[in-house]
């Protein structure tokens, strides 16, 4: 199908497009990546008066190091974040789950904030921005202002994102030396996570000292594994201590059930893969 009849707009400043945006009124929409925008606005699910593209604006693609964060721009491509010394060095858990997202051509396209932002909760990238206590900064007419992750996902396919702003940059604590995996059950190749699990361990003598796991589409959004966390901290990193503490990561979920899975199954899948992230991450 055909798009209806919009406006577009490519500022080259944050200014300029929170003023686009404010310009544009309520139906006014933000093009990241246009990954998912693209298909809805060809469906005509979606008939904004304006598309601001913030694909003009240089300083949303940077990738930069700031004191004990690593700041990622909303507008880095998936391949930028994949490839980036940085990323890999001190958030591989981010690195690890962006190498599973979609495929070559959609990591080319996509952003990380694009990603964020739409918040599906079958996403890969929120459970890890969720584990890692990553915060979110937003700029709109008044400012800008900085939210936790925790704060950040609030409903199915809504966010912290206030009417009028944009996302502009997602920062990351440094996590270097961590051991982490990010394990991901999907019906086909290069599908959305039927469920996933992103882990990050921090092992001091073959004990497990510190750890974060997130889980992906066992809920209307990102969900912290706490159960699991507090389970496996003081533990040998063994099977055992793995397989015990993967028994609690379905506490706090509420797993939807749909055309890929039922609620138990997903349930089921979120206990072996939280088991299997484990113990990747620990070795």
């Amino acid at each position: 199908m055909i798009p209806a009849k919009f406006d577009y707009v490519k500022p080259s400043s944050v200014e300029d497009a929170v003023r686009a945006l404010a310009d544009g009124g309520d139906d006014a929409k933000i093009l990241a990546g246009g990954q998912s925008l693209l298909p809805v606005l060809r469906l005509r699910l979606a008939a904004p008066s304006v598309v601001i593209d913030l694909g003009g604006i240089p300083e949303l693609r940077r990738i930069r190091e700031d004191g004990d964060r690593i700041a990622i721009g909303a507008m880095a491509p998936h391949h930028d974040v994949l490839r980036d010394e940085l990323v890999t060095q001190h958030v591989e858990l981010l690195s690890k789950a962006t190498a599973t997202v979609a495929d070559p051509q959609v990591r080319h396209r996509g952003t990380l904030g694009g990603a964020l932002a739409h918040a599906d909760p079958a996403g890969d990238l929120g459970a890890v921005a969720l584990a890692l206590d990553a915060e979110f900064v937003i700029a709109g007419a008044s400012g800008t202002r900085t939210v936790s992750a925790a704060e950040f996902f609030q409903d199915y396919f809504t966010t912290a994102i206030g009417e009028g702003e944009i996302l502009t940059e997602v920062r990351f604590p440094k996590y270097t030396g961590w051991r982490t995996h990010y394990e991901k059950f999907n019906r086909t190749a290069q599908a959305w996570s039927m469920v996933a699990v992103a882990v990050a361990l921090k092992v001091d003598g073959g004990s497990i000292a510190e750890a974060r796991v997130g889980l992906t589409n066992m809920g209307t959004t990102p969900i912290r594994a706490s159960g699991v966390e507090a389970a496996l901290v003081g533990q040998q990193a063994t099977a055992d201590a793995a397989q015990a503490a993967a028994e609690h990561a379905t506490e706090g979920t509420a797993a939807p059930s749909d055309a890929d899975a039922a609620a138990d199954y997903r349930e089921h899948l979120a206990r072996v893969l939280t088991g299997r992230a484990v113990l990747a991450a620990a070795g």
